[in-house]
């Protein structure tokens, strides 16, 4: 089925204004019936933007609904609506080409950019930017009300929440959010399952194994892994003491020495550099002792793929802008770093006990990870894991791996195990952004994960 979704980009009408100064403001779906967007204002003068795709390839099957994906976007203030959804997992890649691996083969996809300052997403003032991952699920939680309330189509699919990178962390904030809202009958929606793919769960594990994966690969000698653990112990003690945005900084510093001892590695990707044709960071950009330089150029996709934001922000301000009637003052990604820096005191903060709150409640929790990445490794999800009080735990870890591969190929691409309601899938050669680097197989693990209908 050839997806329509390059000419409808191009479609406009005067009908498909939107007013960011209702609480909720839906455009007028495309004429097919395939897009809609719009705004919900989640408290006063803050706006979060969101985007629907209704799947050319739904099926429908009453034994198995048709399932929506919520996508949720790492940084703090990557955009869902430009990255995951031109870059990864759209209909359509960032040169408006079809994505012959878009998700929407197994699922209708709702974009979000979450938290408001990021993306479309804007506040009227920056006191209204949110400070905690609780505060951003609060948000979220609002909009799927907004959404799905008013709407028994949307009602009748299960959603399943699907995060990227610091994502993970909004995913299992939002997923307890929404039982609770669920239960309480203020939220008509049933919840699928939460999917954590190369997720921030939890940041000392991570920051811990960076030095001793890279000494294992000859990415740095002892010097370095001395320098570094001496700083993975000063950011133990800072989170012990409650000292948040200390710890911070101190994971910034930790980078910096990485990169001295490693000659600049990718942190999305071991196997490349960060100077190299295949990263973006810049030397100017190493040295500079700016905040927003200095904390969020790993999480906000910046380098994992050449030049990403600066490339996509013609798209994003132009013709996708145009499109989607968005504010003429809205600038796409204007407000993301300080996004980044209202969060700081929540960036390092570990989620991984809301994942065991998800597993005991019975939701189906999801998580993949890409073997080459470094900032989110799988050695350190694999120590969160591990420490998680979920009783089915020790069985799962007993349990062997099953191979997969795609298509023709017989090559392994990736390795999975599952115990009731919880699921691992390591893909191999793959880095931070796993649809990216294994399109194929991540494609058939969506579809595992919500159980689609799809031929």
């Amino acid at each position: 089925m050839k997806i329509p979704y390059l000419a409808i980009l191009f479609f406009t009408t005067t009908a498909a204004i939107c007013s960011v100064r209702l609480a909720i403001a839906t455009c007028p779906p495309t004429p097919n019936g395939s897009e809609q967007w719009g705004y919900v204002q989640v408290r006063p003068r803050a706006h979060m933007f969101w985007w629907h795709y209704k799947s050319p390839y739904r099926v429908e099957d009453p034994k198995k609904p048709w399932p929506i994906i919520l996508w949720l976007q790492g940084g703090p203030g990557g955009s869902g609506v430009g990255i995951g959804n031109f870059v990864e997992v759209g209909p359509l890649d960032a040169k408006l080409n079809p994505r012959n691996s878009t998700w929407l083969k197994k699922a209708d996809l709702l974009f979000v950019d979450n938290p408001v300052g990021t993306g479309y997403s804007f506040v009227e003032d920056e006191k209204l930017l949110v400070t905690t991952d609780d505060e951003a699920a609060k948000d979220l939680t609002t909009l799927l009300i907004k959404l799905f309330n008013r709407n028994k189509t949307l009602q009748r699919s299960p959603l399943y929440i699907v995060a990227e990178s610091y994502g993970g962390k909004y995913a299992v904030t939002l997923g307890l959010s929404a039982l609770r809202a669920i239960k309480a009958g203020r939220l008509k929606l049933k919840l699928g399952g939460v999917a954590l793919g190369n997720s921030w769960m939890s940041p000392f594990d991570f920051v811990a194994s960076w030095a001793p994966l890279l000494k294992d690969l000859s990415r740095i000698n002892n010097r370095g892994l001395k320098h570094s653990n001496s700083l993975v112990e000063t950011i133990r003690q800072q989170m012990a003491n409650g000292q948040m945005k200390e710890a911070t900084k101190s994971w910034a510093d930790l980078e910096q020495v990485i990169w001295n001892n490693s000659n600049y590695v990718d942190f999305y990707n071991f196997m490349k550099d960060a100077e190299s044709d295949e990263g973006s960071i810049t030397t100017a950009e190493l040295s500079s002792n700016t905040m927003i330089n200095k904390y969020s150029r790993n999480l906000d996709s910046s380098r994992a793929l050449p030049g990403l934001i600066e490339n996509l922000k013609p798209l994003m301000n132009g013709v996708v802008k145009k499109k989607l009637r968005i504010p003429k003052d809205v600038e796409w990604a204007k407000q993301a770093n300080l996004v980044f820096e209202a969060l700081s005191g929540d960036f390092m903060r570990a989620r991984f006990d809301d994942v065991d709150k998800l597993l005991n409640a019975g939701v189906q929790v999801t998580v993949y990870n890409g073997q080459t990445d470094l900032i989110c490794a799988t050695k350190g999800v694999e120590a969160w894991v591990e420490k998680l009080k979920w009783k089915g735990l020790k069985t799962f870890l007993e349990m062997d791996r099953t191979p997969m591969y795609c298509g023709d190929d017989k090559g392994t691409k990736a390795f999975t195990k599952s115990y009731k309601n919880f699921h691992f899938y390591w893909i191999l050669n793959a880095g931070h952004f796993v649809p990216v680097d294994q399109p194929c197989v991540t494609l058939d693990m969506i579809g595992n994960i919500t159980r689609s209908p799809a031929r």
